[in-house]
């Protein structure tokens, strides 16, 4: 009996071994963020994704995504503090993967993207918390309402992207609003006012 735990043991530590992640970054990719080049970059919409999370009747939480970011992004590692950003995305590019939910959310009731087409970003300061972390500060437009957010900010690398060939970044952004701050409480407190955001951003480097 104990060999045949042992063995079993073995083989489960065999397969968790097997199974676990490669935590080496492709060829290209630089954590180091003293590292990246200095310039001025601009979104790579087809890789960053602007996701939110709402609590859907205390039951459970319920997530979307806005589609079709654009924007640009200055950065300086000699001088991280210095960065600037201003970022947007089309309002109508609403997606929850629910068509019916999608027009809800486009209409009067809640965004109402006819009205209010683009929700922005601009950054008015951006606090260096730690290497390649950072907090941003600045003011979201979402719903005719302007409001100073604070978005946490980690870089993850940058490097020549060996598909596109172009110098590109990436940081992954968190934050928190409450949307009744900005006029949009439609079925508050049912469903949450705080809604968090998960940003997966890339940045493609412009030429001079």
């Amino acid at each position: 009996m104990k060999n045949t735990h042992l063995a079993l043991a073995v083989a489960l530590a065999s397969i968790t071994v097997i199974s676990l992640p490669s935590l080496a970054l492709p060829p290209g990719a630089n954590p180091n963020p003293k590292a990246v080049e200095a310039g001025h970059y601009v979104v790579e919409p087809s890789h960053t994704r602007v996701t939110f999370g709402v609590s859907h009747l205390g039951f459970n939480d319920y997530f979307g995504e806005f589609v079709g970011a654009s924007g640009s992004l200055v950065l300086d590692p000699k001088n991280p503090a210095a960065s600037k950003l201003d970022v947007s995305v089309p309002t109508a590019g609403i997606s929850t993967t629910n068509a019916k939910l999608d027009g809800e959310l486009k209409s009067a009731d809640w965004f109402d993207a006819a009205k209010y087409p683009t929700i922005n970003f601009t950054s008015t300061k951006v606090i260096v918390t730690g290497p390649g972390r950072a907090n941003v500060l600045g003011n979201l437009t979402l719903h005719g309402v302007t409001k100073p957010v604070v978005l946490t900010a980690k870089f993850n690398a940058g490097g020549i992207n060996p598909l596109s060939k172009a110098y590109t970044t990436g940081f992954h952004v968190t934050g928190k609003i409450k949307r009744s701050d900005f006029g949009v409480s439609t079925y508050v407190p049912l469903i949450g006012d705080e809604v968090s955001l998960n940003i997966s951003a890339a940045f493609e480097k412009q030429a001079k």
